[in-house]
């Protein structure tokens, strides 16, 4: 399952979920609000080589999951 990040557009919140399929319905889990924004990750842009470390100065990772210790 991807994850994904999301912003509720109620009360502020940014938060991530794993999401089966495209459409699932996500709620707030502060606020309940349906009204969430599916917000693009950083993971998702590479730089001008493609692999990451290029021209970004990393993986984008952002989390230091992968072991390059950002």
């Amino acid at each position: 399952m991807p994850l994904y990040e999301y912003l509720c557009r109620g009360c502020g919140l940014p938060f991530e979920r794993y999401v089966r399929a495209w459409g699932d319905p996500v709620d707030c889990p502060a606020c309940g609000g349906a009204s969430v924004e599916k917000k693009v990750s950083s993971f998702a842009f590479t730089g001008a080589g493609g692999d990451g470390a290029s021209a970004g100065g990393g993986c984008g990772c952002g989390r230091g999951a992968c072991g390059c210790h950002h």
